[in-house]
């Protein structure tokens, strides 16, 4: 029986249903891997929205690290390159376009509520679009984009630990989302698993291991400092 839909295939399973037998392990893994990768791109398009909605609710950037959020950009443009230029299959890769789009528009407000920005701030984001096409079109060395991705890890490790830093001299989580941060660590838990089953090269699953690591963290940090709102309010009455 064959059925198969954006790469998905029913038909195995289906087919085992109907003969009222469970789904083999090699029948039923693939499909749910695809179809988590399906949920995760997704569920990406959204990610990074309840941040953007929370600063511009109180027009603040407190304790957010602006080099955070720009390290941020420059990972998921390498990683979609790499993923793109290695011929991953969308599902295994696809929440990285919609991740890279809000990165961007996020930064950019972060740039707005950073006023007065320097000459120096500018130089950085004419200095992305002028390399940026580049490295998406896969237009350099392959010797040297392996190397670039092999950066990316570095890049989004040390995109977390000035935030980490930040959060822990200050006891303070400022305006960073909470579910932002739990969105981006369960995305980075379900992604090992898909990538193992999109046979991914291990230097992506390594990426996704890492995320978890540092995503959670940033959340158990939120959870650490958020302050005892019901007891604050009952004072001030």
């Amino acid at each position: 029986m064959e059925l198969e839909i954006l790469g998905m295939n029913f038909g195995c399973v289906l087919g085992a249903l109907s003969a009222w037998q469970f789904p083999e392990k090699d029948c039923l893994l693939p499909l749910v891997s695809k179809l988590l990768g399906y949920c995760i791109v997704a569920a990406s398009t959204t990610v990074k929205v309840p941040q953007i909605l929370k600063i511009l609710k109180h027009n603040s950037i407190r304790g957010l690290s602006v080099v955070a959020f720009e390290l941020e950009v420059v990972g998921y443009t390498i990683a979609l390159a790499y993923c793109i230029h290695k011929g991953l299959p969308f599902s295994a890769y696809g929440e990285l376009l919609f991740l890279l789009i809000q990165a961007i528009i996020l930064i950019a407000i972060i740039y707005y509520y950073s006023q007065p920005i320097g000459g120096k701030t500018w130089i950085k984001p004419f200095l992305y679009c002028a390399l940026a096409p580049t490295v998406l079109g896969g237009q350099i060395d392959p010797f040297l984009f392996e190397a670039l991705y092999a950066s990316q890890h570095a890049i989004f490790f040390f995109a977390r630990v000035p935030q980490i830093w930040e959060n822990y001299k200050n006891k303070s989580t400022g305006e960073l989302s909470f579910l932002t941060c739990f969105m981006n660590c369960a995305g980075s838990i379900v992604r090992v698993f898909t990538s193992i089953q999109e046979n991914a090269p291990l230097s992506v699953i390594m990426g996704s291991v890492l995320g978890i690591v540092t995503n959670g963290t940033i959340l158990s940090q939120i959870l650490i400092y958020q302050k005892p709102v019901a007891k604050k309010e009952k004072k001030e009455e």
